[in-house]
């Protein structure tokens, strides 16, 4: 192996340990309010959305108001992370993708409501540190605590807003409606 082959890899390493870093620390900004915390995390022009186009923000400044909305709306929170997979760029290596897996709890409007969600992300290290350049949130469900127990046997598991609006996932996924085919020829 050459000297550039093996520092190569010592970065990824080294990179790979920093951008799930990033990851634990956002849960803990958010939780905590640690709005300095949060800030640090998002390049100048980081882009954050969910989905279902409730949360949508270009710009750091755009992406904090987003943030302070949310925090405001919001009483108490936990986000915990599960599975991360990262993704390095080979032409570029300041740039990076991952999916992060996890769930979340929260209190708003005096109800206590559970997610599970995903994030994708694109990463950028600016000046050594990696942040994020991109988070989009998508949800698996996120239901009263009081509607969890059916919540899994709809397609509409997205209820925290009032509503019943359909779940981000899996079923917009391609591979979750030909499972079966795609069984059959292995």
């Amino acid at each position: 192996m050459t000297d550039h082959a093996l520092l190569t890899r010592i970065d990824r390493l080294e990179s790979r340990f920093a951008i799930a870093e990033i990851v634990a620390k956002y849960c803990k900004s958010c939780d905590d309010r640690d709005v300095p915390l949060l800030r640090g995390l998002f390049s100048d022009n980081a882009v954050v959305r969910s989905q279902d186009g409730v949360m949508t923000a270009q710009g750091i400044k755009a992406v904090m108001q987003m943030y302070g909305d949310r925090f405001a709306a919001l009483g108490v929170s936990a986000h915990w992370t599960h599975d991360h997979m990262v993704s390095f760029d080979d032409a570029d290596p300041d740039h990076a993708t991952g999916e992060v897996f996890g769930h979340a709890e929260a209190h708003r409007n005096g109800e206590t409501l559970v997610a599970s969600l995903r994030y994708d992300d694109d990463y950028r290290r600016e000046a050594g540190v990696w942040k994020f350049r991109q988070r989009t949130l998508s949800f698996l469900y996120y239901v009263p605590v009081a509607e969890y127990a059916t919540a899994l046997g709809s397609k509409d598991r997205q209820r925290a807003y009032g509503d019943r609006r359909p779940a981000d996932y899996p079923e917009s996924f391609a591979h979750w409606s030909r499972w079966k085919d795609d069984l059959a020829k292995l």
